[in-house]
Order: C-alpha cells, then structure tokens, then sequence
C-alpha cells in the first residue's frame, strides 16, 4: 500500500513539473502561432504553424525587417504577425506606393507589390522612442500600421519574433527576416 501512495506521489510530482515547465517555457521562450490569411505573402502563407521567439528581445531591440508578433487591441486572442519598417525616432511616409524613412527610400527585397493605399502615412508618422512602423508583405491586402485601429506599435506590445516554420513540412525550416 505504501509503495502505491509513493508511486502515485513521484508521478504527481514528475506531472506538475512537466506543467510548471510547459508554462515557463511558452510565458517566456517560445510559442506556437498559426498564420491565418494572406497579409504576409509570399514569405508566410495562410495555415503556416510557427514558433514565436518570446527571449530575444528581452535582450536586444528589435530590429528593421524583423516579423514580429503582437496582439490586435480591439479583439481579444486575436494576433497580428507583420514586418518591422519603421524604428523609434524615425519619420515614415508613403510616396506614391513606396516607403520612405527619413526621406529616403527604402530599399526592400521580399516581393512585395507598390501600395494603393498610404493610410495614415500619407503624411509623415514621427515614431515616439519606443513605436514601431509595420507592414504586412502583401501591401495591399494587409491591416497594419497603416490603419487607424492598428496604429504603431509601442515595443511592450510586441509578443516576440517569427522564428521558425513547422508546418508544413515541407516549408520546414527557420524564417528568414531580411
């Protein structure tokens, strides 16, 4: 009888710490995301499944280029995975379907086509010291920073980066930010 009551008490025990880690491990290192919709075509699909590196920056700032993962704040459980254009302190406009940082011309190279709508940066969008400007790659079927309701993104809203592409397999393979 003894020895059944130890067992049962070592599994409880090895079973609570399999949670506790599992919470550890995706409050503060990784989670798993799926893709839903075109707005990052061609480098992310519809369906994709991804683990989002929540550690990285805890360490350094996010960096142009980067796809990150932040919540839509008007619909709960509801997440929005976009590319970073703009960094705090930079001015970003759109000119006739092409982004402008600080009055040059970014150079980009993922496929994307010219946009047909500047949104809110028709005029220039000054970022604040810790907002970030960000688009989806399919310009023009992307709700992103353009948009009133999404607005720039202030750096604690950030869930974490893309980081590697699970599904389907064979996309399998760590993401790639320009």
């Amino acid at each position: 009888m003894k020895s059944i009551v130890k067992e049962l008490g070592a599994w409880l025990i090895y079973i609570l710490v399999i949670i506790g880690l599992s919470y550890l491990v995706i409050t503060f290192v990784g989670q798993r995301t799926q893709v839903s919709g075109s707005s990052m075509e061609t480098t992310l699909s519809d369906g994709d499944q991804l683990i989002v590196d929540k550690i990285s920056y805890r360490f350094r700032d996010p960096s142009r280029y980067d796809i990150v993962v932040f919540p839509y704040k008007y619909e709960k459980n509801t997440y929005y995975i976009k590319r970073i254009i703009g960094l705090p302190g930079e001015t970003v406009q759109i000119v006739d379907g092409y982004v402008y940082i600080n009055g040059k011309k970014l150079d980009e190279h993922y496929g994307n086509e010219v946009m047909e709508n500047p949104g809110i940066a028709a005029d220039p969008v000054v970022l604040g010291s810790d907002e970030y400007f960000v688009l989806g790659d399919n310009r023009n079927n992307s709700q992103d920073s353009r948009a009133a309701n999404v607005g720039v993104i202030h750096k604690d809203d950030l869930l974490g980066r893309a980081w590697v592409r699970i599904w389907p397999l064979s996309e399998f393979g760590v993401i790639r930010h320009e």
